[in-house]
C-alpha cells in the first residue's frame, strides 16, 4: 500500500542558521524529500540566511553536498536534486544589525502572496533579535508563519520572556514550536493505537495497567555540544520537551477530535496533573548521572569530563525519573522515564505493562505466566510490539511462552518511512498545529521541571557516574526495582 502524497501550497521557506548544522543536516535533506515525493508546488523558493558570506551558487553548492551527504544514495535523484537545488537562494542577513535585511525584503517582497515561514535554526538568544527585525522589515502578512526550535527557555522565567518576546510580533496561531519528536511515525501511531481501536482505550487506566516506562537512550557522548550541554543538563535537554511530550500522549484523555486545540488542551491537563517533585523527595523519585570512560559502539570511549575538557562537573549526561500523575485515570500508576548519553544502545521507546493475571490455573510447570506489554518502539526500527503469553507449540503438556505480535512499520509498509521534520515542515505550510507546542505546554512543563533542578540544587544532590556503554548508574535500577519493577530490556 502506498501513501497518498497531497502536493501543499507554493510557500517561501526563509531559514535563518541556513549554513548551519541543523540545515546541513536535516531540515535541506527533509525539504528534497519532499521535492521527491511531489508535495512541493511551484514557484516555491527556500532562502538561506545567515551572517556568512556566499553567493547564490556557493548556497546551492554547499545544499547539494549536504543532500549527497545526508540522503541515501538510492534516494538521489539527480533530476530531482536539479529541480530542487534550483528553488534555493541565499541572502547574508545579520540578526543584530540592519545588515541584508532590506535585501532579505527586496527578495521576499517580489512574491507579496505567497505565503511566508521563517524557520529560525539558531541560538534561542537570536529568537527575539530576528522576530523583531521581520516585523520592522515589514515581511509579516496574514499568511505568516515562524518557526522555532528548543530549547524554549532554559527555566519557566526565560521561557515566559521568550514567548512574550515572539508573542509580542507573531500571533499564537503563526508561532510553530518544534520538537521533532512528536514528528515521528510511531509517536502519531500511539494516537491511532489508542484512540481508533476499541481494543486499548478501555483498558488504558489505573484497573489494567501497572506501569508505563519510557526510555531515550543514546549511544553518542558531546557530540560538538559541550558548551551547550554542560549549562543544560539532560533534564533540560530531554525530560522537559522530548519526553515530557511522550508522557502527555500516553496519558492523556481522548480529545474531542484532532484539532490542534483539543489536543493541546487535553496535553495541558495532564502536565499540570502531575505530582510536584521537590527538595523534600527529589532524591527519592530521581536519578542524576554522568558518564566515565568504558566502550561503546565497539570501541573505546572518554569520560564526560575529557569530553568535556574540564576537571569538574555536576551536569547530569543521565537521568531517571518516577514521576505520577494525580487523576482519576493514572492515580496510583507510575511513570518511569530515563533518558542518558553513552548508554549500551539508541533506543526511544514506550512501554506499557499491564497488570498481572490473578490468577493462573496452569501451574507451575508451564512457566512463569509474564505480564502483557505494549512496546511502542520510536527509533530505530519504528513499529509496535503486543508481548503475549501463548502456548508452546508441541505435544508434552501445557507449556507458556511470551511471544510478541510484531508491527514493524518497514515490513508492513513496503515504502519509505519519512523524516520527522518533513511531516512537521508540511505542516508549518498546511498551518496544522496538532504535531507543535502551544505557550502553555511549554510553560506548563517548566512549571514541573523547575522545582527538581530547585531540589537539585537545594539538596546538593550530585551526579552518579557510570561506565559508559551501561544503562546508567545503579541507582536507576534501584529506583525501579525497590517498586518490585524492572526496566525494560531494549537490546
Amino acid at each position: 500500500m502506498t501513501s497518498q502524497i497531497i502536493p501543499v501550497d507554493p510557500f517561501d521557506c526563509v531559514v535563518f542558521g541556513g549554513s548551519g548544522d541543523l540545515a546541513e543536516r536535516k531540515l535541506l535533506p527533509a525539504l528534497y524529500q519532499r521535492e521527491r515525493a511531489g508535495q512541493i508546488s511551484n514557484p516555491t523558493r527556500i532562502i538561506g540566511a545567515s551572517r556568512s558570506e556566499m553567493s547564490h551558487e556557493d548556497y546551492r553548492a554547499f545544499a547539494r553536498k549536504a543532500i549527497e551527504e545526508h540522503v541515501k544514495a538510492e534516494e538521489v535523484d539527480a533530476q530531482v536534486l536539479d529541480t530542487f537545488i534550483a528553488r534555493l537562494s541565499y541572502i547574508t542577513v545579520d540578526a543584530k544589525s540592519d545588515n541584508g535585511w532590506q535585501e532579505l525584503k527586496a527578495f521576499i517582497d517580489e512574491a507579496p502572496a505567497t505565503l511566508r515561514a521563517f524557520y529560525l535554526a539558531v541560538s534561542p538568544s537570536l529568537f527575539g533579535d530576528i522576530a523583531n527585525r521581520i516585523q520592522s522589515t515589514g515581511l509579516i502578512t496574514d499568511e505568516t508563519r515562524i518557526i522555532v526550535e528548543k530549547p524554549i527557555g532554559r527555566d519557566l522565567a526565560s521561557a515566559k520572556v521568550l514567548n512574550d518576546t515572539i508573542g509580542s510580533v507573531f500571533r499564537e496561531d503563526q508561532i510553530f514550536r518544534i520538537d521533532h519528536y512528536l514528528g515521528k511515525e510511531t509517536v502519531q501511531n500511539l494516537m491511532a493505537l489508542r484512540f481508533a481501536n476499541a481494543l486499548y482505550e478501555p483498558l488504558w487506566n489505573s484497573a489494567h495497567i501497572d506501569h508505563v516506562q519510557i526510555t531515550v537512550a543514546e549511544t553518542v557522548g558531546l557530540e560538538g555540544r559541550a558548551g551547550y550541554y554542560d549549562t543544560a543538563g539532560a533534564l533540560r535537554d530531554m525530560v522537559q520537551n522530548h519526553m515530557l511530550q511522550l508522557l502527555c500522549l500516553v496519558a492523556m484523555e481522548p480529545p474531542s477530535s484532532m484539532d490542534a486545540t483539543a489536543v493541546h488542551d487535553e496535553k495541558v491537563k495532564v502536565l499540570r496533573s502531575l505530582a510536584p517533585i521537590t527538595e523534600a523527595n527529589c532524591e527519592e523519585v530521581t536519578v542524576r548521572g554522568q558518564y566515565r570512560a568504558g566502550a561503546s559502539a565497539g570501541g573505546p570511549v572518554k569520560g564526560y569530563l575529557d569530553d568535556l575538557g574540564a576537571e569538574s562537573s555536576n551536569a547530569e549526561t543521565f537521568v531517571a525519573i518516577k514521576a505520577e500523575i494525580e487523576n482519576w485515570r493514572w492515580a496510583g500508576v507510575p511513570f518511569y522515564m530515563r533518558t542518558g548519553k553513552r548508554l549500551a544502545a539508541r533506543v526511544s521507546e514506550i512501554v506499557v505493562t499491564f497488570k498481572q493475571i490473578p490468577h493462573s490455573i496452569f501451574g507451575d510447570e508451564a512457566g512463569r505466566v509474564m505480564a502483557n506489554q505494549l512496546v511502542i518502539r520510536l527509533q530505530p526500527d519504528e513499529g509496535v510490539k503486543q508481548w503475549l503469553m501463548i502456548k508452546d507449540p508441541g505435544p508434552g503438556g501445557m507449556r507458556l511462552r511470551h511471544v510478541p505480535l510484531d508491527m514493524s512499520f518497514a515490513a508492513s509498509f513496503n515504502e519509505r518511512n519519512p523524516d520527522a521534520y518533513e511531516r512537521l515542515l508540511t505542516d508549518v505550510v498546511r498551518g496544522n498545529q496538532t504535531l507543535f507546542m502551544r505557550r502553555d505546554e511549554v510553560e506548563a512543563a517548566w512549571q514541573w521541571v523547575d522545582p527538581i533542578l530547585q531540589g537539585w540544587n537545594n539538596s546538593g544532590q550530585q551526579v552518579q557516574g557510570y561506565t559508559a556503554g551501561t544503562w546508567g548508574p545503579s541507582a536507576s535500577i534501584a529506583l525501579i526495582e525497590r517498586d518490585g519493577r524492572t526496566w525494560h530490556d531494549s537490546l
